[in-house]
C-alpha cells in the first residue's frame, strides 16, 4: 500500500481531528432539554454546562500552544485524543450534573489539544502559496460536525436512547486516533527558536487578524442571539424552519472557506479580508429588513459566505508573519486567534442584545454592520 505524502497526511488527519471534535461538541445541543428534565437544571446550569467547554478552551489555550511548540504536534494531538475519549464515555454513562460539567470542561481542554497543534501541523507542511487552501478544508470539516451533529445527536437520542450519540462518538474518536497515531510521522524536526507572546503580540499583522478573527466569531454569535427572535416574531417561522435557515448559513460558509483560503493564497491576506469586511457591512442590516423567506435564506448564506472572507485568511496569516521570523511557533500564534475567537463570542450576543433592547434589531444590525466597516481603516494601516 503506497504511503501518503506527509502533506497529506497532515491535512487528512487535522480535517479528520477538527471534524471529529466539532461534532461532538455539536452532539450535547438537542440533548440539552433532556438533561434539563431529568436532572432538574435551571436555566442558568444549562448555560453553564453548554458554556464550560468554551472556559475551559479558553484557559488551557496557552499551555497548549507551548506544550505543542516544546513537545511536537503529534504528541499533543494524541493526549488531547486521549482526554476527548474519556469525556465522551463519561457522557455516555454520566447521570449527575457536576460529572456532566467536568466531562464539558475536559472536553474544551481536549479541543485545545487538537485544534492548536492541527493547525501548527498544516503550517508545517503547507508552504504560504498552498497554506490558506488546506486549512480552510479543514475548517470546512469542521463545519460539517456544525451541519451533522445536532441531526445525527437527536436521531439516535430518539431511536436509541441519550447513549447512543456519545457512544458513536467513541466510535470516531478511535477513527481519529488511528488516523493521528499512524499516519503522522513519530519524530518531529527541530523548529528553531520559539517566539515569546510578547514578540508574537508586538507585530501588527498579527493583531490585525487577531482583531479580524474576533469579528468573524462575533458576526456569528451577534446572529444566533438576535436572528431567532425576530424570524419567530416578523416571519412567523417555526424552530425547524428557522434552524434551517441558520444551516444555509453554515453549509455556505462551509463550501467558500476552502476556496477563499485558496484565493488568499493568490491575491494576499488583507485584500480577501477586506472584501469580507465591506461584504458584512452591507449584509448584516438585511436578514432584519426583507420580507420574504427565501431572501432571508440568501442573505444568510451572503453572511456565511462574509465569515469565510473574514475568518479564512487570520490563520495562514499569522502562519505567515512567524515564518518570517525565522521560526515555527505556530501553535502559540494560533492560541492568540483562540484568545480572539472566544473574545468575539463573548461580546457579540451582549453588544447584540445591549444595542437590539436600546434600538431595534434593523438599526443594531445596521450599526454593527458600521463596526465592520469601520475595521477597514485598520486594515488600510497594515501590509502584509
Amino acid at each position: 500500500m503506497p504511503r501518503l505524502a506527509p502533506s497529506t497526511a497532515a491535512l487528512l488527519v487535522t480535517a479528520l481531528a477538527f471534524h471529529v471534535d466539532t461534532l461532538l461538541y455539536y452532539l450535547l445541543v438537542p440533548l440539552l432539554p433532556r438533561y434539563a428534565r431529568d436532572l432538574g437544571l435551571n436555566p442558568m446550569e444549562v448555560g453553564i454546562l453548554f458554556g464550560s467547554y468554551a472556559v475551559a478552551l479558553l484557559l488551557a489555550t496557552f499551555p497548549v500552544a507551548i506544550l505543542t511548540d516544546r513537545h511536537g504536534r503529534k504528541a499533543t494531538m494524541l493526549w488531547g485524543l486521549g482526554g476527548l475519549a474519556v469525556t465522551t464515555l463519561v457522557f455516555a454513562v454520566s447521570k449527575q450534573y457536576w460529572m456532566l460539567v467536568l466531562a464539558r470542561s475536559l472536553q474544551g481542554v481536549a479541543g485545545a489539544a487538537t485544534w492548536l497543534p492541527g493547525m501548527a501541523l498544516l503550517a508545517d507542511h503547507f508552504p504560504s502559496k498552498s497554506r490558506g487552501r488546506a486549512m480552510g478544508t479543514a475548517f470546512a470539516a469542521a463545519n460539517l460536525g456544525v451541519l451533522l451533529g445536532p441531526p445525527l445527536s437527536g436521531f439516535l437520542d430518539q431511536r436509541l436512547g441519550p447513549s447512543a450519540p456519545f457512544l458513536l462518538g467513541a466510535a470516531l474518536v478511535l477513527l481519529d486516533a488511528a488516523g493521528r497515531a499512524f499516519l503522522l510521522p513519530g519524530s518531529e524536526p527541530d523548529r528553531g527558536p520559539r517566539l515569546p507572546f510578547r514578540q508574537l503580540l508586538a507585530n501588527p499583522v498579527i493583531r490585525l487578524f487577531a482583531g479580524a478573527m474576533a469579528l468573524g466569531s462575533a458576526l456569528w454569535a451577534l446572529l444566533e442571539s438576535t436572528l431567532p427572535l425576530d424570524m419567530d416574531h416578523r416571519l412567523k417561522l417555526s424552530p425547524f424552519q428557522i434552524g434551517l435557515c441558520f444551516a444555509a448559513a453554515a453549509l455556505a460558509h462551509t463550501i467558500t472557506a476552502p476556496l477563499i483560503g485558496r484565493l488568499s493564497d493568490r491575491i494576499g491576506r488583507v485584500k480577501v479580508l477586506r472584501m469580507g469586511l465591506g461584504l458584512a457591512l452591507v449584509l448584516l442590516p438585511l436578514p432584519a429588513l426583507v420580507p420574504k423567506v427565501w431572501m432571508v435564506v440568501a442573505v444568510m448564506m451572503g453572511l456565511g459566505s462574509a465569515a469565510s472572507f473574514i475568518m479564512s485568511p487570520c490563520s495562514p496569516a499569522l502562519a505567515d508573519q512567524v515564518e518570517q521570523q525565522g521560526s515555527q511557533s505556530f501553535a502559540s500564534a494560533f492560541s492568540i486567534l483562540n484568545l480572539s475567537y472566544s473574545v468575539g463570542l463573548t461580546v457579540g450576543p451582549l453588544l447584540g442584545g445591549v444595542l437590539v433592547q436600546g434600538l431595534g434589531l434593523p438599526l443594531a444590525l445596521g450599526l454593527c454592520g458600521l463596526g465592520f466597516g469601520g475595521y477597514v481603516l485598520v486594515v488600510r494601516s497594515v501590509s502584509a
